[in-house]
């Protein structure tokens, strides 16, 4: 029989070697870190590792799956503030681009891991793309039945906010069109709560 306890010390190791490997891939790089350095960090054998994790590439996406996670926490709070949904959406898109920039930007090396994570873990990445969108849609059906928004199809409308978005939302888009020229990130939300505003 297995006991809770062991289930708890289960849980606290992975998320011990999760941390490690996060640290790591940000230090060395995720091509150059190896299960052997993760496991001398947490002075245990690689084998140890690998009763936890069955590959490198199963790290990486427990890896990609903390950091979105802490989006997708922030978001989910967001988006209950008792706020009009416009300003609620604003905060929203504001926040997922800030957290994204924050995590990805200026660091080449977790850069080179979220390209990485985005190969090989894509269905982490979709899943929490779903997360984004229903959060979205979210708002989006709050205003429309408070009537700030006109939206026949939110989930369509959610869809569209998030394409049109991507620019500020993909980590390797946020690095790549830093210093392109564009608009910013308050101008494309104008133009999506302009897009959401009921037709006179």
């Amino acid at each position: 029989m297995t006991l809770a306890s062991d289930h708890i010390e289960a849980d606290d190791m992975r998320t011990r070697i999760v941390v490690t490997a996060e640290k790591l891939f940000r230090e060395l790089g995720y091509q150059k870190t190896t299960v052997a350095d993760i496991a001398k960090v947490l002075r245990m054998s690689p084998a140890n590792v690998y009763r936890f994790f069955d590959s490198k590439k199963s790290i990486i996406s427990a890896v990609a799956q903390r950091l979105m996670g802490e989006v997708d926490e922030a978001v989910a709070v967001l988006i209950t503030e008792h706020s009009p949904a416009s300003q609620r959406l604003r905060v929203l898109l504001s926040t997922i681009h800030l957290m994204n920039a924050e995590r990805y930007v200026g660091d080449a090396k977790l850069h080179e891991m979220v390209a990485i994570a985005m190969e090989e873990s894509w269905d982490v990445c979709m899943a929490h793309m779903e997360r984004i969108v229903v959060a979205i849609g979210t708002v989006i059906a709050d205003g429309v039945t408070a009537g700030e928004f006109d939206a026949p199809d939110v989930g369509v409308a959610a869809h569209c906010v998030c394409t049109a978005m991507m620019r500020f939302f993909h980590p390797q888009m946020i690095a790549q069109c830093a210093q392109k020229p564009g608009p910013t990130i308050d101008q494309m939300i104008d133009f999506v709560l302009a897009g959401l505003a009921p037709r006179r």
